[in-house]
């Protein structure tokens, strides 16, 4: 058996079933197997029958669930969902607290796997807000053959996988059993170089294999992924240390401006510039005044000026003469990710450069503009693509501002300089490179994001960009006026509303879903969906309002056309999906409502906020959860608390955990890697480990695993 062995090789049984599920779940091969780690494990001891029980008990049960029902409790009147549970033994009460859609989103008479703690009242046992996972069987006689031992062991930590339909936990522990009993574990070889291990005290990785899948007691499975998590993060480290290295050793523009060249520019913005914004244009000029190019990520809060930071860059680039050359100038690009935003930040550059006499050209999949036009010095015309090319290959345009069409091999610069990807994580590692490297000079790159992300995420994911952050807003903002509104304050929430929308301000409606839910299907989420609430809204609440809406199933040019007409005042409420958290500027957009706030991350939230932190007007978000009780509470707070996004960011990986960070998935890091990002100290060694292994060692000469790891490695962390 090898790990690179396809799974069919060697589980040649598998049913059509298993074999979607093993799709799904990314394991092709025995190595995809070994590396589909435990998201938990359970101590088999307290897996019981229901018959068994007693008051106090903590115990993992397996059963029929049946009379699902919403009620609310005697005393407090809190919502709640019921139910009983059935095994062979008997029947036991289940009690979900603060949790009424539980009994909408579990169908009636559905196999369960509940984990929790046995309560007693006035005579009758129940099981109060438990753990509950949906599961395709109940193990036979669940204390025995649930080990495949034929008889009762004790203590054993069993672990619980990741599933998809068709695939169990138990089966795929017989499978991992199968494979670590082969012999397999002989010929592998450690990845990671011995003395890194010892260094930090780290099993190896036949023993981390071993441990991670078949714990004997908790600290083995502990020290298994704390090893793995590393090992996760030390690669993408190489891997971004290898990148960072490269552009070190390749030669750019030398473009060196005085401050006072830039502060002139600078002092022509229709604000002031912050400190914050001051020091990150300082930062980024010093960068491109080195012959070699520079990598940068500018992260900063929706409406915390990253555009004005960008364009001021970008003045001092191509103001500036190619070198030994007396005319011609150097050139920029600016990369958005949608349409819409490219001819946003086309009509920002016009305010910025208007008085410069610097052309500026705009270039999408609908269409070609042109800064100054010949008839008005300060507005646009629109222009062919095949004009636009000739004067972007003759250097006439200085900034081009785009959409994905920029990296197509049409598109030819005389002299690209420097290059600004905006929200940068909506795009592959390939195509930034892609553009980057089109010149045999390599050009300047800033990259420039509104998602709040924690400093650990930020050193692993971006290890090859240095840091800038604007952490303060323009003055004059005020900051927004949060609620967690309560549902039965509705009306209330609904006549401030009113008396913005009469004052002629605009209002988004996020909602979690795009259509109603099946209440009959198996765990369907019960939340607010974009199109009813849409229609309920304009029936019922808000009926002298145009009403739009914008959702990720839509057509690019419907989505575009519904943001456009809300930017435009042609409607004034827009109801929407997450989709627009990444959107257009509407300055008259001044309230937000956020419907199933618990159901996203705390950066999330922020996020959303700021699309109504676009104006010196005061603006207001309202927060609604279904569930408002233990955790959900103490998350909405931190939105109500937090000074910025930052805070957020580091808040959401404390309290949700790194698995269920929001855009965890959109970084292309697994789960276990996630739970590096808690560990500061253990990403900062892995970045200084790979850091003092490249300049040891630049092509691995020493190190033909890692060589062979890095050039094998197929799937290329995507940012988006």
């Amino acid at each position: 058996m090898k790990t690179e062995d396809r799974i069919e090789t060697h589980f040649t049984r598998l049913a059509p079933a298993q074999k979607a599920a093993l799709s799904k779940l990314g394991i092709r091969t025995i190595r995809d197997l070994l590396y589909h780690f435990p998201s938990r494990y359970i101590d088999s001891s307290q897996i019981k029958y229901i018959g068994e029980l007693k008051a106090g008990d903590s115990a993992i049960l397996y059963g029929k669930l049946s009379r699902l029902k919403i009620s609310k409790a005697f005393r407090k009147k809190i919502a709640m969902a019921e139910a009983v549970l059935e095994d062979e033994t008997g029947k036991i009460k289940i009690v979900w607290f603060h949790q009424p859609y539980i009994a909408k989103m579990i169908r009636e008479d559905s196999l369960a796997e509940l984990q929790g703690k046995v309560g007693e009242r006035r005579g009758e046992l129940y099981l109060s807000n438990p753990e509950t996972k949906l599961v395709g069987k109940i193990p036979d006689k669940t204390g025995d053959s649930l080990f495949g031992t034929g008889e009762k062991t004790k203590n054993i930590s069993l672990a619980v996988y990741p599933e998809s339909r068709g695939l169990s936990s138990l089966w795929l522990r017989h499978a991992v059993g199968k494979v670590l009993k082969s012999g397999i574990l002989s010929t592998l070889e450690d990845p990671i170089p011995d003395e890194i291990l010892k260094r930090y005290n780290l099993p190896t990785f036949k023993t981390s294999l071993v441990w991670i899948h078949s714990p004997k007691k908790a600290g083995n499975a502990s020290a298994a992924r704390k090893r793995f998590a590393f090992e996760e993060v030390f690669f993408i480290q190489l891997e971004k240390q290898k990148l960072r290295q490269s552009y070190r050793e390749s030669r750019s523009y030398k473009i060196k401006k005085t401050p006072s060249e830039i502060a002139e520019f600078v002092k022509r913005f229709p604000f002031g510039a912050t400190k914050a914004q001051e020091k990150a244009i300082a930062d980024i000029m010093d960068d491109i005044g080195k012959p070699h190019p520079m990598s940068r990520l500018l992260e900063g809060d929706v409406g915390s000026g990253k555009t004005a930071v960008a364009a001021s860059a970008l003045y001092g680039v191509v103001t500036t003469r190619p070198e030994g050359q007396s005319y011609g100038a150097l050139q920029g690009a600016y990369m958005a990710p949608t349409e819409i935003l490219a001819r946003q930040h086309f009509e920002s550059f016009i305010k910025y450069f208007y008085h410069t006499g610097i052309q500026i050209g705009l270039i999408t999949g609908a269409g070609c503009r042109k800064f100054p036009s010949k008839v008005s010095p300060h507005s646009w015309t629109d222009i062919s693509r095949s004009q636009l090319l000739k004067w972007v290959a003759g250097g006439e345009i200085a900034i081009l501002v785009g959409t994905h069409a920029l990296i197509q091999k049409t598109v030819r610069f005389q002299n690209l300089a420097f290059i600004v990807i905006d929200e940068q994580h909506r795009f592959g590692t390939a195509q930034r490179q892609k553009l980057a490297r089109k010149e045999d000079i390599l050009p300047h790159l800033l990259s420039m994001t509104a998602t709040p992300i924690p400093r650990t995420l930020a050193l692993t994911v971006y290890g090859d960009l240095d840091l800038s952050l604007l952490d303060e807003m323009p003055e004059g903002r005020r900051p927004i006026i949060t609620e967690i509104a309560r549902k039965d304050k509705r009306d209330e929430m609904y006549g401030k509303i009113k008396k913005e929308l009469k004052a002629g301000r605009q209002l988004y409606v996020i909602c979690p879903r795009i259509n109603e839910p099946d209440p009959a299907k198996e765990m369907a989420v019960i939340a607010k969906s974009v199109k009813e609430e849409a229609k309920h809204l304009k029936k019922d609440i808000f009926k002298d309002y145009e009403i739009g809406i914008i959702h990720s199933k839509m057509k690019p040019k419907d989505k575009e056309a519904a943001m456009i007409d809300f930017a435009e005042g042609r409607t004034q409420i827009l109801v929407a999906t997450s989709v627009v958290e990444v959107g257009v500027n509407v300055p008259n957009a001044t309230v937000i409502i956020i419907e199933g706030a618990e159901r996203f991350g705390l950066a999330q939230l922020h996020q959303l906020r700021g699309r109504v932190l676009r104006s010196n007007h005061q603006a207001y978000c309202y927060l609604l959860a279904e569930s408002a009780g233990g955790k959900t509470a103490d998350r909405l707070k931190a939105v109500l608390k937090a000074k910025n996004g930052f805070e957020l960011a580091e808040e959401d990986l404390k309290l949700r955990g790194a698995g269920e960070l929001y855009g965890g998935r959109q970084w292309g890091i697994s789960d276990i890697g996630m739970e590096a990002l808690k560990n500061l100290k253990m990403v900062e060694a892995a970045r200084k480990e790979a850091q003092n292994l490249i300049k040891d060692d630049k092509t691995f000469k020493k190190y033909p695993l890692i060589k062979e790891r890095l050039e094998n490695k197929k799937a290329e962390i995507h940012f988006e």
